[in-house]
């Protein structure tokens, strides 16, 4: 009996020694979750029962558990470096077959898929033409590496200070070209459909009544009566302000502009100087701005704590491009380990759970970081001295049972 007992004791000694191996094995393995050796203990079956003096058969490995605790975080200087900062695991695609994993390094293949190591490819949420998520089925995440399409200007928006100081000018017949003709001028670019831009310039005449100005524009430096801002092609609109030189015109103003160069024409936008003012200081620009840009090609991404994928243009502009989903269980300990730092849903884990990043229970992601190995290196090493121990005493236990029937044998 003690000889099965001893070579029990030396099997859960040596599969407790195979699993802290692998531990140490994957101490440097991304997103790597170090196991465990769980063992239970042996008594025969009777069909009376077992009494208080019944002997142990000896032991057995009862499982192999898991222990997904969160690893440290490591920067790195790849943006599609990604790390779970709390619960949930990547949701990789390997021909239409999930699986789950927490090793976040991440990278494009020639397609422009986001792809692990392997070639797997990490699903999300798609966005569509104008940047939108949406919030469907997960699909495998595809960075598209075509141009930003121009966007004409739509708004132009304008907060200034005229100087109620200012006198009517000299030149009484409005000039663009002749400064004298008018108090105060101010431009900026707009954009056609075609996404070429236009110097639009404003240009401002003190009249002699109190509180008033004209407002004229030009566009390229071309003739004013390429410039309509609502009273007529050529004609000025009047802004006015009250005696605490608030503006009491209503704004905006319907502008449009004719443009060449084969783009849609007249270039039509609202022109809003809502919160300008006419105060007793020097004309100024608070600010100028306008909704309007050129075509653009992709310069880069960053991911968003909630997984959010952000394209960078070449003309300054932005765009979403997809967002990375996660995936929890009930019970990740029920996940099947199937290699590659990956598992599949098993009936022990339960369904996945599909979310956001931050959202609910997931933890948020942090780019440009990977999450280390979990392996405690010297609690391991430590284990190890204490298997090695009960591997050694088992030995003797079967040792000691040879001895002594070595003596019974030898009875004469």
């Amino acid at each position: 009996m003690a000889f099965q007992t001893g070579l029990s004791g030396l099997n859960v000694a040596a599969a407790d020694l195979d699993v802290i191996g692998n531990n140490v094995a994957n101490a440097a393995t991304v997103g790597f979750k170090g196991s465990r050796a769980e063992f239970a203990d042996v008594y025969a079956a009777s069909l009376s029962g077992g009494g208080g003096s019944q002997i142990g058969l000896g032991s057995r490995v009862a499982a192999v558990g898991q222990r997904f605790t969160q690893g440290n975080l490591t920067a790195t200087n790849n943006p599609l470096d990604l790390a779970i900062n709390g619960k949930g695991f990547f949701r990789v695609s390997d021909s239409g077959s999930i699986a789950y994993t927490r090793n976040g390094q991440f990278h494009l293949d020639s397609d422009g898929y986001v792809v692990t190591s392997d070639g797997s490819q990490l699903t999300g949420y798609a966005a569509d033409a104008t940047g939108n998520i949406v919030l469907s089925t997960p699909v495998p995440l595809q960075l598209s590496s075509s141009q930003l399409a121009p966007s004409a200007t739509a708004k132009f928006l304008a907060d200034l200070n005229l100087d109620s100081r200012e006198v009517p000018p000299a030149t009484a017949l409005f000039n663009p070209i002749d400064p004298t003709s008018f108090t105060q001028s101010t431009s900026g670019s707009v954009y056609d459909t075609l996404g070429n831009a236009h110097v639009f310039t404003l240009y401002f005449v003190k009249t002699a009544v109190a509180g008033q100005w004209e407002m004229r524009g030009t566009v390229d430096g071309t003739a004013v009566a390429n410039v309509d801002l609502g009273a007529g092609a050529g004609n000025p609109v009047t802004v006015a302000f009250n005696s605490s030189g608030v503006m009491t015109t209503a704004m905006p103003v319907p502008a449009s502009l004719t443009v060449a160069g084969g783009a849609v024409t007249p270039l039509a936008f609202s022109l809003d100087l809502t919160g300008s003012t006419q105060f007793g200081s020097n004309f100024g620009i608070n600010s100028l701005s306008q909704d309007g840009f050129t075509s653009g090609r992709l310069a880069g991404f960053n991911v968003s704590n909630d997984g959010i994928i952000v394209g960078n243009y070449t003309n300054g502009q932005t765009k979403n491009l997809g967002q990375v989903a996660l995936s929890s269980f009930a019970n990740p300990q029920g996940l099947k380990p199937i290699g590659n730092n990956r598992w599949e849903a098993s009936s022990d884990s339960g369904l996945p759970v599909t979310g956001i990043p931050g959202d609910g229970s997931f933890g948020p992601l942090q780019s440009a970081a990977v999450e280390e190995s979990n392996v405690d290196l010297t609690a391991e090493l430590v284990r190890m001295i204490t298997a090695q121990r009960v591997y050694q005493a088992n030995a003797q236990t079967i040792k000691t049972q040879d001895a002594m029937l070595q003596t019974l044998v030898n009875l004469r």
